[in-house]
């Protein structure tokens, strides 16, 4: 509404709105519906020129005399051209989306044996809120394990939607660390994922996951291209200095 516009408005008499407001609420109770289908046609009809009347008399008021009512409760405006999703969506057929897990269309006709695992990360997630957990964690990780730890990831990073730090871990870790983190999460995300020949079925298939789970924006990673190892290496180079407790 434009200044202009609202001064209008607030000179309207509040009577004359009271009584507009009254006509409409008369012309839509279910009292007058239901008179309006059983053929009280002329008495409905009547209700409706007055209340379009209360509206053309308020549209004068705060537009200026010749100014045309705001349209009816049985009309909806319609703009020139044409819906680009066509006139009539609701009667398209659902239709199948393609398949998110192309390595698994169609189905496999043995399971992966899990010795294509070769080691494993662990992904601690963080916020502005939490970050000295997630500096604790990293501590106390570096202290106990012999491990290959990232470096910090104070935004979105990859797949991660969250800023976050990784350690790698070889698969004879597995039956310590994952209920050590388990254990010492200190209330944080943690995405734990093998690491196979396939890294966006690694994130998003067969990861395993501490406290609560988070979106992962895997999906389109690919395989490692020609020339490149066919799994994430892992390089230790923490000194751990601790054992973990027992």
């Amino acid at each position: 509404m434009s200044k202009h516009d609202q001064t209008q408005a607030e000179n309207v008499s509040p009577t004359a709105i009271d009584d507009i407001d009254r006509e409409w609420a008369n012309l839509l109770s279910p009292g007058r519906r239901q008179l309006l289908g059983r053929g009280g046609l002329l008495a409905g009809g009547g209700l409706l020129a007055s209340a379009l009347g209360a509206g053309k008399a308020l549209a004068q008021a705060v537009h200026g005399e010749g100014a045309a009512p705001p349209p009816g409760p049985f009309e909806v405006p319609h703009l020139p051209g044409h819906s680009p999703w066509g006139e009539h969506p609701e009667l398209e057929a659902t239709t199948r989306p393609p398949s998110f897990r192309p390595n698994e269309d169609p189905l496999p006709s043995k399971p992966r044996p899990y010795t294509d695992i070769k080691s494993y990360h662990a992904h601690i997630y963080f916020n502005e809120d939490n970050y000295q957990k997630a500096a604790l964690l990293r501590k106390w990780s570096a202290e106990r394990f012999r491990v290959e730890m990232g470096h910090w990831n104070t935004k979105p990073v990859g797949p991660h939607v969250t800023p976050s730090f990784y350690f790698g871990f070889s698969n004879e870790q597995l039956p310590v660390i994952v209920p050590w983190l388990q254990l010492n999460n200190l209330d944080l995300t943690i995405l734990i994922h093998p690491n196979t020949d396939d890294p966006r079925s690694d994130h998003l298939y067969y990861a395993l996951w501490v406290n609560r789970a988070q979106p992962v924006n895997a999906f389109s990673m690919k395989k490692p291209g020609k020339g490149q190892p066919a799994v994430e290496q892992i390089y230790p180079n923490t000194h751990p200095t601790l054992k973990p407790e027992v």
